[in-house]
């Protein structure tokens, strides 16, 4: 088994890359993918680049080319649920795109005309180890499942904040994890994105952004490396 482990900033997979093992590095369509051990299992890292389009051209190379048989995203994001507060961690339960707005011909929010679904589901497996991976965390952590919207634009307002809340009822929002969750669906690979919030997604979120990332990675990596830690003693 291979597990790819994505980012899309070098501050998502710095730690990952210091711990580990018997690394050898590729270059495909201007992508890094660090190919090694890391938790007893062998992974294939790679920083995708921000955005969908990058995200979805890594995702696949991942799955194609490394032939990966599952695919986990770690990183930051901004929070839309009310409730959560910076380094409050989601694990996506699914994934939709929330700037795919096909609205004034008929379609829903979100809605991909003339595809099949335009939500993906995270796989109950990986959710599962997410959650125990969680509970060894610290106390003050708040860890939920729920709907992570992804978009081609940094949310830095309340208004817009409110209104994915509404629209999609979702914990929190970024910018590449709905793409990761699509090309992992059309390729039936498992997939989940395990995302610690950066900011809220409000008129200070470029401030906090800038301020928490550093920490919110942290906690996300603390999240993915308890999961194969998990996944390594049960032999899965």
């Amino acid at each position: 088994m291979i597990i790819g482990i994505m980012g899309a900033m070098d501050e998502e997979i710095a730690l990952y890359l210091e711990d580990m093992r018997n690394k050898v590095t590729v270059t495909k369509a201007g992508i890094t993918y660090h190919i090694g051990e890391y938790q007893g299992k062998k992974v294939v890292l790679c920083k995708s680049g921000v955005g969908k389009v990058n995200a979805a051209v890594c995702t696949q190379i991942l799955i194609q080319e490394f032939q990966v048989s599952q695919v986990i995203f770690t990183g930051v994001a901004g929070a839309v649920h009310p409730d959560l507060h910076i380094g409050d961690i989601v694990i996506s339960t699914d994934c939709m795109q929330h700037d795919i707005d096909a609205t004034s011909l008929g379609f829903k929010p979100g809605e991909i005309p003339y595809e099949k679904t335009w939500c993906w589901i995270a796989d109950d497996k990986l959710k599962e180890l997410a959650m125990n991976a969680g509970r060894q965390l610290e106390d003050d952590i708040q860890i939920v499942t729920g709907r992570i919207l992804s978009g081609d634009q940094f949310i830095a307002d309340r208004q817009k904040v409110q209104q994915l809340s509404e629209t999609f009822q979702a914990a929190c929002t970024e910018m590449e994890g709905a793409a990761v969750a699509q090309v992992c669906s059309m390729n039936e690979v498992p997939f989940v994105i395990v995302r610690a919030m950066s900011d809220c997604a409000d008129g200070s979120a470029q401030v906090n952004f800038l301020e928490f990332t550093k920490l919110a990675s942290k906690r996300s990596y603390q999240m993915v490396s308890n999961m194969l830690h998990t996944m390594e003693k049960e032999g899965a």
